[in-house]
């Protein structure tokens, strides 16, 4: 008897903790429902997904470059330097506009890639960012020097630490959406642009090892605005471009060769842009894309020395979205 009451209490308390959790899960399920789909929007430009679940794979490619041109001694010079292009494959999960991603880069597992990179992007109706960190040990390029001939510039010779951040504000967040074009978590039915503004900043550490060693600190703040564009040519199709413009407020550069520092002195005006740009197409509950963001950072000015980076990102993608309505 005792047996067959203690079993019969267990099942009880399983049974009742069994049912908590369902209940617990579908409550926080209902609240994250109702937070995904709220929002001050005009559905007659963008919408949410009808569906819960996205499962999205991507190839990304990246890659920089860094550029110096000037005068010295009365003698035009000009300088490239190019880091390996990065290639990764990931593949991402999201679940009601929360995203977790893996990625694995088949060169760095083969040992013919040794740079680190890590990127974050954020897009939300009305605010966004991008943050992209690398460590490049593995650029190469050449530097032409007037009434000389091209010096080859092998790998290995420039290490480099760069941060790149760029975040905006969307002003038409009601008929534009930038996450339709970049995280497919809304979707645009009709064209609409939107005003944007925008904060960018670069920090950018190098060390260059060849002949006399050199070393390069910058510190770049800028604000600006620009405009993006979400075209909607058909049912199914987005096209997106913006650009970002912004203006260098807060500059800090120091250059040393060897033991002389070379003046890079602040000269109007000295920008960071960022572009975007994507194309989507969607049917049923599939879609296909690719899209890409290019940064370039200049200082200086080509009287004297001016100094240019670059860096981009390209991304394909297909999706998949699953779940009930």
């Amino acid at each position: 008897m005792n047996k067959k009451f203690f079993s019969l209490c267990l099942f009880s308390v399983l049974a009742f903790h069994q049912v908590g959790a369902q209940n617990i899960f579908h409550r926080l399920d209902e609240m994250m429902t109702r937070r995904y789909r709220k929002g001050n929007i005009d559905t007659a430009y963008i919408i949410r997904p009808e569906t819960k679940w996205t499962i999205k794979a991507r190839l990304n490619v990246s890659g920089a470059k860094i550029e110096t041109e000037g005068i010295e001694n009365g003698q035009h010079f000009k300088s490239e330097m190019e880091a390996q292009r990065k290639t990764t494959i990931s593949l991402g999960v999201s679940y009601l506009g929360l995203s977790v991603s893996a990625s694995l880069n088949p060169a760095q597992l083969a040992g013919k890639y040794s740079d680190y990179e890590l990127s974050i992007n954020s897009y939300g109706r009305r605010f966004g960012f991008d943050v992209v960190y690398q460590d490049a040990h593995n650029f190469k390029g050449w530097h032409d020097q007037e009434g000389m001939e091209r010096i080859e510039l092998p790998d290995d010779k420039l290490k480099v630490k760069t941060l790149n951040l760029n975040a905006f504000y969307v002003f038409n967040s009601r008929r534009f959406s930038y996450p339709a074009a970049f995280s497919q978590s809304y979707i645009q039915r009709q064209s609409a642009g939107s005003v944007l503004l925008a904060v960018s900043g670069m920090g950018q550490r190098a060390e260059l090892d060849w002949e006399n060693q050199m070393r390069l600190k910058i510190t770049n703040l800028s604000i600006g605005a620009g405009y993006g564009y979400n075209y909607v040519p058909g049912q199914g199709w987005l096209l997106h471009i913006s650009a970002l413009p912004t203006f260098i407020v807060y500059h800090n550069t120091s250059i040393t060769y060897g033991d002389v520092d070379i003046p890079l002195r602040y000269h109007f005006p000295e920008v960071i842009i960022t572009g975007r740009g994507a194309v989507v197409r969607q049917w049923g509950n599939k879609f296909i894309g690719m899209s890409m963001v290019f940064n370039f950072t200049n200082n200086g000015n080509e009287k004297t020395m001016a100094l240019h980076n670059m860096k981009w990102n390209i991304r394909t993608f297909f999706g998949v979205r699953l779940g009930k309505k």
